[in-house]
């Protein structure tokens, strides 16, 4: 009981950062012409500058959080962090200028590059021959928190759309109670290490990776790897309506069906092809089988196929897990949070990266002027980036850890 009660804290606390995510998808845009009185597309404008604030505040503030997280432990990091988001979840309640709901954005990134601890912690409890399987755990309850988000954000707006942020601020303070008293420290004093401001700017962590080859090239498919990853969210709904016809509702129902098939693959099938083949081979074959399904998504043009493709789709996303143990094994104890912070900002720049490079794509070759007329480019563009990442960790120093 003393050992599952933190892990259900940290899968619940992941949860919510995804939950938080999902929940203003429905009802943000009703928010956004209610405080400007805009139209719908001008509005869009405004929360695509919302999401570039929140996926460039995970990337700057990743490193920071992991390495605080390294000098005075995981419980209070994850403790304030979560106060704090329940803060930022009552000032998008409140706001009544568009600059405030800027600022819940910015600290709801912030928040949100508590993923890294979340990993630091898990990885503290955990031998390191299990960490991929953890870290998978981790990813499947993100994957639930997304499914679960724009439900829950869909249904409250009913009643307005500031009602999902004071259910998500209570959440977030109940979970931080919770964790006040259920959640022990992990981080031995002796393995805390001095707060080091040289180590916090996340391009200069991204650099000293080049000293320890080995990290450096597995940070690299890393990052291929989640820029290719971030295809579905950034252009999926663009993609589905243009190539399928879907409307908001067939989105959804799409999009939570891929969810869930994610959430299955990370937090159940993961325990057993990871101990069994291994993090190297298993991230070699995710990242195959991901540039091969990529392609077929490219190209398809049946409902049903879409539909049945979803469940191989979501086998691919064991690559993040698989290379995040490979990594965490190749790092101290004393760095873990480092790690993960360093890798919270490699995810922070795949998110601002893909969106501008697959909507680019996606526009380029679905305008009435384009030669070839291919909604899924973006798809086909993702798997080059997987097949790139693969001969990467296939022909780099990258070794697998015995």
């Amino acid at each position: 009981m003393k050992t599952r009660l933190p892990v259900l804290f940290i899968i619940i606390t992941v949860a919510m950062d995804s939950i938080g995510v999902g929940l203003m998808m429905p009802v943000m845009p009703d928010l956004i012409r209610e405080i400007t009185g805009e139209t719908v597309s001008e509005a869009a404008v405004w929360g695509g500058m919302m999401a570039f604030t929140y996926a460039g505040m995970q990337f700057l503030f990743g490193p920071t959080i992991g390495n605080l997280s390294d000098r005075f432990g995981r419980r209070p990091v994850l403790l304030t962090s979560l106060v704090i988001m329940s803060i930022s979840y009552i000032i998008f309640a409140q706001a009544q200028t568009i600059w405030l709901l800027f600022v819940a954005r910015a600290i709801t990134g912030i928040t949100g590059a508590t993923f890294a601890t979340a990993n630091a912690y898990m990885a503290d409890i955990t031998p390191a021959e299990k960490r991929a399987t953890s870290f998978g755990m981790v990813g499947a309850a993100f994957g639930v928190g997304f499914v679960i988000g724009p439900a829950i954000g869909g249904l409250l707006g009913q009643f307005g759309p500031r009602a999902p942020f004071y259910v998500a601020a209570t959440v977030a303070a109940l979970n931080a109670g919770f964790g006040y008293f259920f959640l022990p420290e992990t981080l031995a004093k002796d393995k805390r290490r001095p707060f080091d401001f040289g180590r916090i700017n996340p391009f200069k962590a991204l650099m000293r990776l080049r000293l320890v080859p080995e990290i450096g090239s597995l940070a690299l498919v890393f990052f291929l790897f989640s820029v290719a990853q971030n295809v579905y969210p950034s252009v999926w709904a663009y993609f589905t309506t243009e190539n399928f016809g879907f409307d908001s509702r067939m989105i959804g129902i799409s999009l939570a069906i891929f969810g869930l098939c994610m959430a299955l693959v990370q937090g159940g099938l993961i325990r057993v092809v990871i101990p069994r083949f291994g993090e190297w081979n298993t991230a070699k074959f995710a990242l195959g089988l991901n540039a091969v399904v990529l392609v077929i998504t490219g190209f398809i043009s049946s409902t049903l196929l879409l539909f049945m493709l979803m469940p191989i789709m979501a086998l691919g996303v064991i690559a993040s897990p698989a290379l995040q143990g490979m990594m965490s094994k190749a790092t101290s104890s004393e760095n873990q949070g480092e790690l993960q912070g360093v890798l919270a900002s490699v995810q922070g720049l795949a998110m601002i990266t893909s969106p501008l490079l697959m909507t680019s794509l996606f526009r380029t070759f679905t305008s009435e002027t384009t030669p070839i007329y291919l909604p899924g480019a973006p798809f086909i563009a993702a798997a080059a980036l997987c097949a790139l990442a693969l001969a990467i960790l296939v022909f780099s120093r990258a070794k697998p850890q015995p």
